[in-house]
Formats: C-alpha cells, sequence, structure tokens
C-alpha cells in the first residue's frame, strides 16, 4: 500500500467516524517560541489543550508534516531514525477519552483492506501501557488484545510530554511483530527491532514544568480529562504494510536512496532489519542522502531558506551533510539536480504544492549546493593539512583557533569539521572555538533568550483571558471604542489600580486597537478611564485570543473593572494602512517581475514607509525596480477597491489568494483583494481604495542574507516629500552645472571622472616632490657610529606610501657595502609617524629598523628588520623621533 493511500485511509476512517480533517501546519513553529519545526502532530492544537482558544470542532484528524533533529547523528546508521516524517493525530476536545480512543485505533488497524482498513493481522499486535494505567489495559482486554501481550512500562517510555512546559500525560504504544527473523521473541521490553512501534495514543490530563528529561519534570495541574492526542508515525506503519525491513525502504524514500546509490556504484543492503552499523558506512551515506534531501526538499517547501542561523541553519546543515555523504561515496558532480526532482515526485502524491513551487524550491537547493562545494574544496584542503599537523605533532584535537578561522574565513561549518575530525581519530577544541565565536553569536544568544518563555510562564496573561474569554478587536469597523477595564498587569503581576506615571499593561473588553502582527506595526493612542487618562504606547498580542494595551498613565487613575474610551491615534492608523496595502502591491508586483518564486520573507508597515523582504536567488536589476514602481503606480491609479472578506482556507486557495509560508491560519481566513491585482491572506489594515496611497517610491534594494533581498520604500506624502528635495537637489544641481536637469547626471559623472583623474596627477605629482630629494640627502648622510645616517622630515601631508617609498630610495642611493640606517618622520591631520630603512650592512652590524622604532616609539611599531614603522604621537614630536633614532644608532655596539 502506497504511503499516500495510508494518509487518505487515516483521514477516511476517522473522518466518518465524527472528525473534521485539519491540514498540516507549515513546519517553522511560529507560534511557540520553543521549537523550531513542529515536531509532533499535536503542537498546533496546544492552544486548544490549554484552554487558550475553543476549537470549532470537538474532534479532529491531521497528518502533520514534522522535523526532529536532536538525534540527526544516528540517521543512518539504525533502521528507525530520521529527521523528517509525517504524524497521524486524531484528537479529542471535551469529546470521547481512553474509552473512544483506543477502539478506534484498534478498528482502523486490523479492519480488512477491501473495507477501507490496514488489515494487520490482529495477532501480531502488542500494547505497552503506563505502569498504574489499569483503565487503558482493561479497555485493550476488551478489544480482545490477549493480556499477555499488555506491557507496563514507566515513564521513560509510556509518559509523554513535548520536551517542554505544557500538556502532557500517560500513552499506550502498538508494537507490530514482525517475526523471528528481526530478533527475539518477547515483546517490546526484549527487542524494539523486532517489535516496531507503529501508534501512540497519549491521553493528555495533565500540565507539566521544570522539564529536565523524559522521566523529570513536575506535574502543576490537572487538563480535562478529554483532551487526547493519538499518533501514528505514517512512515512507521508504511513500512509495515509495505513489507519492507525500515522507513529508508518504504516509496517516499526508497527511490532517492536507490538513485543515490546508482549515480555512486555502491550496492545497498536493508541488513535484515537492524541498524546499518559503522562496519557498512557505504550504507549509512546512502540512508543520510535519502533522508536529508527529503527533510530539505519539506523545509524549503515551507518557506525555509538556507542561512547561518535559526531555521535556515538547521536545513543549511542537513543540505550539507548530505552533499558532503554522496561525495565521500565517489560523486563528484552536483548531486541535488538528480535527486530533489526524485524526492518531489515521491512526495507530490501526498503534497501537490512541492511540484507547483519545484521551480522555487530547486533554485534555493541547487544554489546552496554550489556555494558549499566551493567551500568544499577550500576548506577541506586547510582541514586536511591542519589534521595532518596535529597528528605528526602527536596532539589528541584539532586547535579551536583552527576550527575558527575554518569558520570564519572559509565559512566551513564547525559540525563539519567536528565530523570529519572525528572520522580522522581527532577531537576538536570545542571551548576554544566557542570562546573565539563569541561575539558573532551574540545573534544567537539573543534567540536563544527569547525561546526560554515556556507555557507556564504566562501565567498572569492566561488568568486575564481566562477571566473573560479572548478579545474582540473592532478596529476594522471603528476608530474609537467604549469598552470596560477587564484587567491591569504590571511587572510584578496582576493588579486592580494604577497611578499617574506608572507602566501598566490593560486588558479591555474589547478594542479598536490593532495589536502588531504580520508586519504591521501597532496602533497608538489614549485611553481614557474615570479621572484617569492613559497614553498607549504599545500594543501586542502576548498569547492567542488576548490583546494587551501598553500604556503610561499620564494623568489621575485607572482601576479595573471601570469603563472608558479607547481612542487610537487615527492619521498613525491610516499612514500604517497606506503602507500595509502598497507591501501587498508589491508582493504581487515583485512576483509579476521575477516569478512565482519571490515569495514574502518578512515585512514591516510602519507610518510612510514599508520594508518587504522577499526570496529570491540574487540582486534585482534596476531596472526591473523601476518597472515594478511604475506598475504599482498604475495600480494607484486605476484606484481599485480593496476588500476585505472572510472564507474558508479551501475557497481561499481556489481564489487564488497568496499566504505566507511559515504563517499558521485558522479553518476560516481573511482575505484582502486590491481589485483585481492582488489578493492576499492577511489580517492587518488596509485602505477603501488604491488610490488612497497617493504614491509608492522605492529606495533601496539589498541583500540581507543567502537568497533573500530586502526593498524600502515610502509611500504616501513622505514619498512626495522625498521626490520634492530630490527635484530641489536636482534643481540646485542643474542650475551650478549650468544645463537642463535631465543632464546633471551624466555631468556629474563626468566632474567625477576628471576630479579623480586630476587626483591621480596630483599624487604623482607630490611622489615626484618627496622622491626628488632622494639624491642628495643619500649624498648628505653624516657619519654616525660608522653608519651613514640620513634622518629627515618629508613634506607635511605626505601620503604613507610615498614616505615609504622615500627612505627605501635614499636607502638605495647609499653604497651598499657601507653601513645605512634612513629615518623619515611625516606629520599628517596632527600626528607623526616615522619610518625606517636599513640596508644589509647595517643588519650585520646588528642594527634593527623594527628595533629602532620601538625603541623611539616607546615598544609600539611594527615591521621587519629592514623596514619597519609607526606612529600615533603629536606631530611636534616630529623632530623628537628623528633625534631618538641618531642617538640609538650612535650608542649601537
Amino acid at each position: 500500500m502506497k504511503t499516500a493511500e495510508i494518509k487518505r485511509r487515516y483521514l477516511a476512517h476517522f473522518e466518518a467516524n465524527g472528525h473534521t480533517v485539519v491540514p498540516s501546519a507549515p513546519l517553522p513553529a511560529i507560534d511557540d517560541p520553543n521549537l523550531l519545526f513542529i515536531n509532533a502532530g499535536m503542537v498546533q492544537f496546544v492552544p486548544y489543550f490549554l484552554g487558550q482558544r475553543t476549537p470549532a470542532f470537538n474532534r479532529a484528524v491531521s497528518v502533520q508534516k514534522c522535523i526532529r533533529t536532536p538525534d540527526i547523528d544516528e540517521v543512518g546508521k539504525t533502521s528507525r531514525h530520521g529527521t523528517f516524517f509525517q504524524m497521524n493525530g486524531n484528537f479529542s476536545f471535551g469529546d470521547y477519552f481512553k474509552a473512544g480512543a483506543i477502539p478506534l485505533a484498534w478498528e482502523l488497524i486490523t479492519k480488512p483492506v477491501e473495507q477501507g482498513g490496514f488489515g494487520l493481522d490482529p495477532e501480531r499486535i502488542w500494547a505497552t501501557v503506563y505502569l498504574d494505567d489499569d483503565e487503558a489495559i482493561e479497555i485493550w482486554k476488551q478489544t480482545g488484545m490477549p493480556a499477555e501481550r499488555i506491557v507496563r512500562r514507566g515513564k521513560k517510555d509510556n509518559f509523554w510530554s513535548m520536551g517542554i512546559p505544557g500538556p502532557a500525560g500517560p500513552c499506550s504504544e502498538l508494537y507490530y511483530d514482525r517475526g523471528p527473523d528481526y530478533g527475539q521473541e518477547g515483546g517490546p521490553e526484549v527487542d524494539e527491532d523486532r517489535y516496531l512501534e507503529f501508534w501512540n495514543l497519549v491521553f493528555m490530563q495533565y500540565e507539566i514544568t521544570d522539564v529536565k528529561s523524559k522521566e523529570d519534570f513536575t506535574i502543576v495541574g490537572d487538563l480535562p480529562k478529554q483532551n487526547i492526542d493519538t499518533g501514528m508515525g505514517l512512515e512507521r506503519i508504511a513500512s509495515i504494510l509495505q513489507g519492507v525491513d525500515n522507513l529508508y525502504e518504504i516509496d517516499e524514500v526508497r527511490p532517492i536512496l536507490a538513485k543515490a546509490a546508482e549515480m555512486t556504484g555502491k550496492k545497498y543492503g536493508a541488513h535484515s532489519g537492524h541498524a546499518a552499523n559503522q562496519s557498512h558506512p557505504d550504507d549509512v551515506r546512502l540512508r543520510v542522502i535519502a533522508d536529508h534531501v527529503r527533510t530539505a526538499l519539506m523545509l524549503i517547501g515551507d518557506g525555509i531558506v538556507p542561512s547561518n542561523e535559526g531555521r535556515g541553519y538547521v536545513l543549511r546543515r542537513i543540505m550539507r551533510r548530505a552533499i558532503r555523504s554522496i561525495r565521500l561515496l565517489g560523486w563528484q558532480e552536483p548531486a541535488l539536480p538528480v535527486l530533489l526532482p526524485i524526492a518531489r515526485d515521491c512526495m507530490a502524491p501526498s503534497y501537490p504544492e512541492l511540484a507547483e513551487e519545484f521551480g522555487r524550491i530547486s533554485t534555493y537547493a541547487y544554489q546552496e549546493e554550489d556555494t558549499f562545494l566551493s567551500t568544499l574544496r577550500a576548506g577541506t584542503t586547510i582541514l586536511d593539512t591542519a589534521i595532518t599537523e596535529s597528528k605528526k605533532s602527536g596532539k589528541a584535537a584539532l586547535s579551536g583557533d583552527k576550527a575558527f578561522q575554518l569558520h570564519d574565513t572559509y565559512g566551513f561549518p564547525i559540525d563539519l569539521t567536528l565530523e570529519i575530525a572525528a572520522e580522522q581519530g581527532l577531537q576538536v577544541d570545542q571551548d576554544g572555538f566557542r570562546r573565539l565565536m563569541a561575539d558573532q553569536k551574540a545573534r544567537a544568544k539573543a534567540d536563544a533568550a527569547a525561546r526560554k518563555t515556556g507555557h507556564a510562564d504566562l501565567s498572569a496573561y492566561r488568568s486575564a483571558l481566562d477571566a473573560g474569554g479572548p478579545i474582540e478587536f473592532t478596529g476594522y469597523q471603528e476608530v474609537s471604542r467604549e469598552s470596560r477595564v477587564r484587567s491591569l498587569i504590571s511587572d510584578k503581576g496582576s493588579v486592580e489600580v494604577a497611578g499617574e506615571g506608572d507602566f501598566v499593561e490593560l486588558v479591555l473588553d474589547t478594542t479598536p486597537f490593532y495589536a502588531e502582527g504580520g508586519g504591521q506595526q501597532p496602533d497608538t493612542g489614549l485611553i481614557t478611564v474615570g479621572g484617569g487618562r492613559l497614553e498607549v504606547v504599545d500594543v501586542q498580542q502576548p498569547i492567542p485570543g488576548l490583546i494587551v494595551h501598553k500604556a503610561r498613565v499620564i494623568r489621575g487613575e485607572v482601576r479595573t473593572g471601570e469603563t472608558g474610551l479607547a481612542e487610537i491615534d487615527i492619521d498613525r492608523r491610516k499612514a500604517i494602512s497606506r503602507s500595509h496595502t502598497a507591501t501587498h502591491l508589491v508582493h504581487q508586483t515583485m512576483r509579476n517581475f521575477l516569478g512565482e518564486s519571490a515569495t514574502q520573507a518578512g515585512s514591516l508597515n510602519a507610518p510612510g514607509r514599508l520594508r518587504f523582504d522577499f526570496h529570491t536567488p540574487g540582486a534585482v536589476n534596476p531596472s526591473v525596480l523601476f518597472d515594478v514602481e511604475q506598475q504599482i503606480n498604475e495600480v494607484l491609479l486605476r484606484d481599485l477597491e480593496v476588500h476585505a472578506f472572510i472564507t474558508s482556507q479551501e475557497e481561499a486557495r481556489r481564489l487564488g489568494a497568496m499566504a505566507l509560508f511559515g504563517e499558521k491560519y485558522g479553518d476560516e481566513v481573511r482575505v484582502v483583494e486590491v481589485g483585481d491585482y492582488a489578493r492576499e491572506l492577511c489580517g492587518g489594515t488596509h485602505v477603501a481604495r488604491s488610490g488612497q496611497l497617493g504614491l509608492v517610491k522605492i529606495l533601496t534594494e539589498a541583500s540581507i542574507g543567502s537568497g533573500v533581498r530586502r526593498v524600502e520604500a515610502l509611500v504616501g506624502i513622505d514619498a512626495f516629500g522625498f521626490l520634492a528635495k530630490e527635484h530641489l537637489l536636482v534643481s540646485r544641481l542643474a542650475e551650478l552645472f549650468r544645463v537642463p536637469g535631465d543632464q546633471v547626471a551624466d555631468r556629474v559623472e563626468q566632474t567625477v571622472t576628471a576630479l579623480r583623474d586630476a587626483e591621480k596627477e596630483l599624487e604623482k605629482l607630490r611622489a615626484q616632490m618627496v622622491l626628488g630629494g632622494a639624491g642628495a640627502l643619500a649624498a648628505q648622510a653624516k657619519d654616525v657610529n660608522g653608519v651613514a645616517y640620513v634622518g629627515t622630515e618629508a613634506s607635511e601631508g605626505a601620503a604613507g606610501n610615498d614616505v615609504r617609498t622615500l627612505a627605501q630610495e635614499i636607502r638605495g642611493k647609499i653604497d651598499a657595502a657601507r653601513p645605512a640606517v634612513v629615518a623619515v618622520a611625516s606629520r599628517s591631520n596632527g600626528k607623526a609617524s616615522l619610518i625606517v630603512a636599513i640596508n644589509g650592512a647595517a643588519k650585520s652590524r646588528g642594527l634593527s629598523a623594527q628595533d629602532l622604532v620601538r625603541g623611539a616609539l616607546s615598544g609600539r611599531g611594527g615591521g621587519s628588520p629592514d623596514l619597519a614603522q609607526g606612529g600615533g604621537l603629536p606631530a611636534e614630536e616630529a623632530p623628537r623621533l628623528l633625534a631618538s633614532i641618531e642617538q640609538a644608532v650612535g650608542t649601537a655596539q
């Protein structure tokens, strides 16, 4: 049975049993600060389990794309580890619990294939339960599972959590006995290769915190026992139903692996279901290639692009491990153009968008491979040399500074250095590397700090939400609103009153204030409550459904329970709305000119200006930017209606509405249309007609990362103001150059060229003047302790190169057989500099230019024994420097 068919049957079974089919959320876990990627099917439902949101359904079913990387080094070495997988899950919210979940699972897995089930042999299925879960044991017995095939296990195996604070609970796992060819008898406790886990029923009934490990956490409260998550690893059940040994043999992975084996001339064997251990390195590498190529396809498909931080770095590491693995197997050409289309064909039956978006996906993938191949060529040679030198000197570890040099200078990732060094039996001084990387990791540390907030750290906000439910935003229809103060939150937690000068966070029953989100800056304004008045400076949504106004009490005091008037800054809102509508037009127009791959990577909508980040492999030609700007302003002239409406995700996709990668949308979505020109999913505020934007002026376009570009633009009166200033500047230049405005650029270019040519001529003249007296100065050399000494000061402002050349010229005009020391001082920008040149005969007498300079400058300066220099003293010190050199020569032995 094909994997796509297994997925279809799973969804159909639970849909027929009253479950709403929920699409997979994108892999980036944007709503959870603790996760880079969604790593389980229940992640997108966490707000429902915690009571932060009320679901629109009592039962749901999904097939969720997941990424897990903690065991990335085990990929390929076992038959069970992989980075990308699909988690089938069925969920109940206040509906059924164990007595409903267990029979639903049993029915699907044992029902005959011709009746829509999976047709597994009931006699080969085992169940494990949590130690004291007698209720689950009794239910399993009622399905017909004999007691001898039900095993009790502890927290490590049968208590489930996400590994972070949040929902958790006991679980019951299903195992399939693959037979004596795969290991010993005795059940999952004895051999988990023979008895393969394929389903996990999680009975979420607790909330946990202080999570240190799978067995070390604190239960802080009970959740409603009806909340459940039953999940099945799609890849695991596929390996069973397709009669193959492991996840690398299923139909979504095997063709990639087979092609990699064909390309490299290697043979692949599954080793009877056991680990492909280190005695089979070729098998391990083939598996790494197959797994990582598929994972890269899925990540780029969901909008991640390779970079040096966060999710982009995980993608980069995965891709580079695959590329290096195939090179170690002997393939020296680019591999992804061969392998990625095969991965696409494997996954497209389940995810058709991969075929539709393959142009974009392949562009980023192939570009990353080309970049890495260049990095490999430079870095591997240097690393191999360093490893050889370390071994020769008997060192057990590669130095941290060498690892840092490889990373900083050649872009060679530290994990690859560790991997290659380990293959050669060497460790790496990681502590030294980390010390050298401290400054460059500042952003990563800030990112890590931002992720420390777990679900249990938001108690004040949760209490505010629980007190009255989600906050209604009315700002689409109105700019002011009477509302009741539901909660006040300070840095000490919830409070009842705030006085003049206090900074406080207000929760209102309803609000016209827009909370920052989707790239749109928040509203500001005023809230008047009784005798108190507050200035709102920021509006945020710390947890889903809760809008918080960050404000300063500027008069009187405010108390919870009071009713007041909330008024937004109308001018600011209008300016931001113009920018947001302009961003939609920039997005659509960029796609018109650059292709569908030019998708949004980020945005900022501020009063009068916007910033738009988008995916594209290289710089945008200035002529294209000109055309983009012109087309946008033509849309403004058409004065198209801007219309927003609510519809289903399915209908929005049918209408062609653009959705942002990484953004999470509910079943109902808000679509914003600009006439027939642009259509996009968006929760922000917009103008009523495109003509209200007035004008859009693109200012700059630049790179902000690998494959990501940024344009900045002005909108409305800000754009007009910018153009007015430019007009004044051009008019003034036209007047000065006495040419028409359209010829100013050419005349400026001609003038700049002429100035540069004149500067070059001046440099030549200065050099000639400086060097012109070299012969006379050499002839006037005085004898100091048997050494021909010349001490002179160059003309003020002489260039450093000219002064250095003068010293060498003077030295060259003195008889080489005669010891000679030449010192030239110079003054520039209020500072004195010194250059000393000596010849071979002087060196033979024990003199050193470097020592002489350092002696005159109290240890500063540098260079070689022949030529050295230094400076930094006040300009009036120049004569003293020359005298100091002469004295040193006179006293030298």
